[in-house]
This record gives structure tokens, C-alpha cells and sequence, in this order.
């Protein structure tokens, strides 16, 4: 029983409060992108532990960004390198793609997007054998193969550190459209969940998620952190499953709330929103966030993940009640003349389509299933989806 019980026992152990890093400058308003990928198999379409294969395939590929594997088998994680507009971001997720794609042939797999997938068995995963994955199935248990769940990132450069704390409380408003826009989760082990992002649920398990605390100076951030860490129950950075947090090492915010989209064009085109949202905010200072705008943000949040671009939307300032899509259209008003000096105009037009139709991935999901009658083939067709071999939608 003592062998089993030290693990954990060391994992919660107090140990010297380490220093958090200092804020990196990076340039303004660039982007960089990860990219959680689901690998299944080409038989019944469920999820296949390749990704020890795939990144010995692609370590011989020249390419931007990195590659590297996530906390279960049948996951694998790609980012670009830094970007300075949602067409290069593009551009080098494209070539990421293309050389998935063909190490996936090779081995008889396949690479999907989707925050979820549709049918896959917790129990059936196998942890990524590392030793951080290692320990944190130790200390979380079940919970570490339930994070087999796929999940978009974007990195957005900030000028300072103050800036950075700023641009991430302004951000949080913005929460609810980046669910709702990207939600791509609403399958669970074969059920459909109600949700059109069922895949925040399971990262809102773990005791270092939600939000960030409201402080607007470095500083202040700073004594936060060496108060969590002298407890010895964070250690670094990566130990917080905010839905943004900052990156001091990057110099940059990272959003985490995207669920990885079908398609690496959405994806893009997500980016570019985000690098519009900050350039509106460096530009104009529309508003200063308020410890307040957290009231109606778990309720925001909620409905977002629930009903996606049918959701309701409370607006922090005034309390105002109205349809999550309409404010997103009109946030896309704010940002247009944002969107087009930094060439991300395509990219708004691109989501503005999906907040008219109210189509996003969720939709496109239950819509193939309920034509198709069958989780696997639907997972087929969006194999082929992230391939680039469908219409968008």
C-alpha cells in the first residue's frame, strides 16, 4: 500500500516556492497556434495509440512549429511557429496538415479534427509514456484519460507585461464566442451530450481551472503566484488550466477555450479573430475590465458550451440580455477596420458566415450523424474534412 500512496504523497509534498519566469518580449499582436489532433484508425474510425509512429515520421519532415506527442496515445499536438497574420498561420498549418496527412497514410491511420471524439471509451486510452504525464495520471487518476479531449490554443504577443494582463481580462469577455465559434464536441462515448462543447466540461474537473485572478500589473501577478507556490500545490505555469493564462516565457497570453476545429482554415480564421479582438483593444481602449465582468462570466460560459451560437449572452457592463450571435456580429462590426489593416478580413468573413448560418462544427456533426446514422462514418467524413477533400461549411 506504501508504494502506491508515495507517489501522490511526493506530488503534494511542499518544496521550494520556484520563481515565476520573466515576461520575454515578443512582438505585438503575433500569433502562434497548437493544434490537439485526434489519430484513429481506418477500420471502425475509433481512436488508435500511433502517435509514437507519427512523430517518428514527421521528426524527418522539415517544417515550422514543433510536433510533439499529449497526455494519451491517440493524441498528438502540433503548433506553428510565430506568426504575424491568420494567412501565415495558415500557410503553415497547411503544410502541418499535408505532411500529417501522409505520414497518417503511411500507417494506415487517420487525422481528425473536433473536440471530442464521438465514441472513443476513457477507459481504453493509454498514457503517453513521459514522465510529466506520468505523474499527473498519478496525482488525477481517471481524470488524466478523460483529458483525452482536443482542444485548440492561441498565442497572442503582448508589448509588456502589464499590457499582457490587461489584454487578457479584456479577452475574458470574449470567452462565450470563441466556445461558440469553434465548438466542435458534442458527441461523448457515443451519446449526444446536448452540448455543442462538451469537451470544456472535462477540463473544468481539474482544481486549476476557470479563471485567472483579476490583477492588471505584474506585480501584483507576481505575488500571487509565489503565494500559490509556497502552498506546493503549483509549481509552474503549466499547472493552471485557466481558460487564458499568461505565457511569460512566450511573452504572450495563450487563449484555451477552442476546441480544435474540423478543418485548419477555421482554425486560421480564429486566430486572425483573436489578433483582431487585440489590436482593437492596443488601438482604441474600448473599455477597462472590471473585477465585476466576472459575475455573469460562469453563466456566459455555460451557455456558450450548451447551446453554442444559440446561446444567450449577458453583457458584463450593463447586464443586458440578447443573443450570443448578435453580439458576436456586432463585435465583428468593432473589429473590421482592426481585421482588415492586419489582413485578417477574409477571416472574419469566414466566421461571420458561420455566426449567420449559426454552422458551426457542432452542427456540421449532429447534422452528418443524423444523416449517416453512424458515429464512425461521420468520424470518416471528417477524416476527409481535415484533409481539405469537403466544402468547408
Amino acid at each position: 500500500m506504501a508504494e502506491r500512496i508515495d507517489p501522490l504523497l511526493q506530488a503534494a509534498a511542499p518544496a521550494p516556492a520556484p520563481e515565476l519566469e520573466p515576461f520575454r518580449e515578443s512582438a505585438a499582436l503575433s500569433l502562434g497556434v497548437e493544434l490537439e489532433l485526434q489519430l484513429v484508425n481506418t477500420h471502425d474510425y475509433d481512436l488508435a495509440p500511433y502517435s509514437d509512429e507519427m512523430l517518428r515520421l514527421m521528426a524527418k519532415i522539415p517544417l515550422p512549429g514543433s510536433v510533439v506527442p499529449e497526455m494519451t496515445s491517440s493524441m498528438i499536438e502540433v503548433s506553428t511557429g510565430v506568426c504575424h497574420s491568420s494567412s501565415e498561420v495558415l500557410g503553415q498549418l497547411t503544410l502541418i496538415r499535408d505532411a500529417l496527412v501522409r505520414c497518417a497514410d503511411k500507417l494506415n491511420i487517420a487525422c481528425v479534427g473536433g473536440g471530442t471524439h464521438p465514441f472513443q471509451m476513457w477507459h481504453e486510452q493509454r498514457i503517453y509514456d513521459k514522465p510529466r504525464f506520468r505523474q499527473l495520471s498519478e496525482l488525477y487518476g481517471y481524470l488524466s484519460k478523460q483529458f483525452t479531449i482536443f482542444g485548440q490554443h492561441v498565442h497572442i504577443g503582448c508589448p509588456s507585461a502589464d499590457d499582457a494582463l490587461l489584454m487578457l481580462h479584456r479577452m475574458s469577455r470574449y470567452i462565450p464566442h470563441f466556445i461558440a465559434l469553434s465548438a466542435s464536441s458534442p458527441f461523448v462515448q457515443g451519446q449526444d451530450t446536448q452540448f455543442d462543447s462538451a469537451r470544456l466540461n472535462s477540463v473544468f474537473a481539474f482544481p486549476m481551472s476557470g479563471r485567472a485572478p483579476f490583477v492588471l500589473s505584474w506585480e501584483a501577478f507576481q505575488e500571487f503566484f509565489a503565494k500559490t507556490t509556497r502552498t506546493g500545490v503549483v509549481k509552474s505555469m503549466k499547472d493552471f488550466y485557466w481558460d487564458i493564462r499568461p505565457k511569460p516565457e512566450y511573452g504572450t497570453i495563450e487563449i484555451r477555450v477552442f476546441d480544435t476545429p474540423l478543418t485548419i482554415e477555421r482554425a486560421a480564421a480564429l486566430a486572425g479573430f483573436v489578433q483582431s479582438l487585440g489590436a482593437w483593444f492596443l488601438h482604441a481602449q474600448p473599455f477597462m475590465p472590471q473585477e465585476d465582468d466576472y459575475m455573469v462570466y460562469t453563466y456566459n460560459r455555460f451557455q456558450a458550451c450548451r447551446f453554442g451560437l444559440e446561446a444567450v449572452y449577458v453583457e458584463p457592463a450593463t447586464g443586458e440580455h440578447l443573443p450570443l450571435r448578435e453580439h458576436i456580429l456586432r463585435t465583428f462590426d468593432q473589429v473590421g477596420a482592426h481585421a482588415r489593416a492586419l489582413g485578417a478580413g477574409a477571416a472574419i468573413d469566414l466566421l461571420r458566415q458561420c455566426a449567420d448560418r449559426g454552422a458551426n462544427d457542432a452542427r456540421w456533426l449532429r447534422d452528418t450523424q443524423a444523416r449517416e446514422r453512424l458515429l464512425a462514418e461521420t468520424v470518416r467524413q471528417a477524416a476527409e474534412r481535415f484533409r481539405g477533400r469537403s466544402p468547408q461549411g
